[in-house]
C-alpha cells in the first residue's frame, strides 16, 4: 500500500496533509509513504523531517507512481494528477457542492473520492471531523484577528491614570468555531456575551463565562439538525431575531460570525444598517465569508470599512495557523484510515455508514446521493 501525500497548490493554502508523526504511524501500519518535495514548506515541516520519519521525497509524478491513496488537503486540480492510479482514494477536503465539475473530471480519472468534510457527526467518527479540528482552530484566530483591527484593548484595566473598559465581543452561532472564540475572548478579558439558533448551546455559552442572548417562545427555536448543524428557522423567528440582535448588536464593539449550513449559503445575521448602528471604530469578523458571508458588506480575502467599521473577511483561516492546523487535518486523516485498516487485506476497507456518507465517486460514476438529486 503507497500513500502520496501532495504539496498544496490552491492559493493561500499552508497547510499539508502529513506530518512526521503521522508518517511514521502510517508506517507503522504497513504502508509505504511518498511525499511531494516541498509539501510541509509553508507548515514549518522539512523535507529532510519527512525523510527522518521514513518517507520517500520526490517530485509530484513519482510520489503518485503507484499510489493507491492520496492525501491532500484541498481537493487538487484533476489536471495537476498525472499518472494517477484507477481506483485510487483521494482524501481531502474537497468542496463537493461548490465544485461539482471538479468532482465529475475525478470520477472521469477513476478516482474513488472521498470528501473528509461529510464525514458523520457520529460518536465514532469524531476523531476523524476535519471540520472541528479546524473550526476550533478558526475561532481562536478570530478573536486574534479582532484583537489587531481593533484600537482598543480587550481587558478592563485599572491604572493611576483612569479606568479602561473591558471590550464587549458578541458571538453569532455557538458551534465549534463559536465557543472556541467565546472561551479566547474570555481568556483575553473582554466581556463576551452569544447567540445561536440551538437553544441546547445556553448551557455551553453559560459554562464559558458569557451571557447568552436569545430569542424566547418563539416557534422554532431549537433549531437544531441532524448532526449538530443548525437549521433554516421560520420567518417568525428570523423577525424576532433581527430585532433582539439589532439592538443588542448597536452596543457591541467586537462581533464574531461563525453560521453555516452545510450545502447551502451561510445564512445573513448582520445586515448594513446593523453595521451603520455600531460605534466607529467597532469590529466585526465574519468566519463565513467563503460561503457567501454572515455580513452584508464583507468581502472574501479582505479587511474592508463601512460606516466606521471594519468587517474581516479573511480567506482560509486555518491555513493561518499553518503548523497546528496541519498537525490536526493529519491527525484526522490518520484516524480515519487507521479506524478502517485491514491487517490482512493491507489496506482500508470502509464500512458502509461512513463510506456511504463520505464517498463521491466510485468505478468512473458520481454516486453520492446529495450530488445526484435534480
Amino acid at each position: 500500500m503507497k500513500i502520496a501525500v501532495l504539496r498544496e497548490t490552491a492559493p493561500g493554502e499552508k497547510r499539508v496533509a502529513a506530518t512526521p508523526e503521522t508518517v511514521k504511524k502510517l508506517a507503522a501500519l504497513g504502508a509505504e509513504i511518498a511525499i511531494e518535495a516541498g509539501a510541509g514548506a509553508s507548515a514549518s515541516v522539512s523535507d529532510g523531517d519527512y525523510a527522518a520519519a521514513g518517507a520517500a521525497v520526490g517530485d509530484r509524478a513519482t510520489a503518485l507512481a503507484g499510489a493507491e491513496i492520496v492525501l491532500a488537503v484541498q481537493g487538487p486540480d484533476p489536471d495537476s494528477l498525472p499518472g494517477v492510479r484507477q481506483g485510487a482514494w483521494l482524501v481531502a477536503a474537497l468542496n463537493p457542492f461548490g465544485e461539482r465539475a471538479r468532482v465529475d473530471r475525478y470520477a472521469a480519472l477513476g478516482i474513488e473520492a472521498l470528501a473528509m468534510e461529510l464525514m458523520p457527526r457520529i460518536t465514532r467518527a469524531q476523531s476523524m471531523d476535519i471540520l472541528s479540528s479546524q473550526s476550533n482552530l478558526s475561532g481562536y484566530k478570530a478573536v486574534l484577528d479582532a484583537a489587531a483591527e481593533y484600537g482598543r484593548a480587550f481587558p478592563m484595566m485599572m491604572t493611576a491614570a483612569g479606568t479602561v473598559s473591558a471590550a464587549r465581543l458578541f458571538v453569532m452561532g455557538v458551534g465549534v468555531a463559536g465557543l472556541q472564540a467565546i472561551a479566547t475572548a474570555r481568556r483575553l478579558g473582554a466581556q463576551v456575551s452569544a447567540t445561536d439558533v440551538r437553544s441546547a448551546t445556553k448551557e455551553q455559552i453559560l459554562s464559558l463565562g458569557a451571557k447568552p442572548i436569545f430569542v424566547e417562545n418563539v416557534q422554532g427555536i431549537e433549531g437544531e439538525g441532524s448532526g449538530g448543524y443548525a437549521t433554516e428557522m421560520s420567518d417568525e423567528y428570523k423577525a424576532a431575531q433581527a430585532e433582539l440582535v439589532s439592538a443588542h448588536i448597536a452596543k457591541q464593539d467586537i462581533v464574531i460570525t461563525t453560521a453555516l449550513i452545510p450545502g447551502r449559503p451561510a445564512p445573513r445575521l448582520i445586515a448594513d444598517a446593523q453595521v451603520a448602528s455600531m460605534k466607529p471604530g467597532s469590529v466585526i469578523v465574519d468566519l463565513a465569508v467563503e460561503q457567501g458571508g454572515n455580513v452584508e458588506g464583507a468581502v472574501a480575502g479582505e479587511v474592508v470599512e463601512r460606516h466606521g467599521v471594519k468587517i474581516v473577511g479573511h480567506r482560509n483561516v486555518p491555513s493561518r495557523l499553518a503548523a497546528d492546523a496541519s498537525a490536526l487535518f493529519s491527525r484526522n486523516l490518520f484516524n480515519f484510515l487507521s479506524a478502517f485498516w485491514d491487517k490482512e487485506a493491507g489496506r482500508p476497507l470502509l464500512d458502509a455508514e461512513i463510506g456511504d456518507a463520505i464517498r463521491l465517486t466510485q468505478g468512473g460514476r458520481v454516486v453520492h446521493p446529495r450530488l445526484l438529486e435534480g
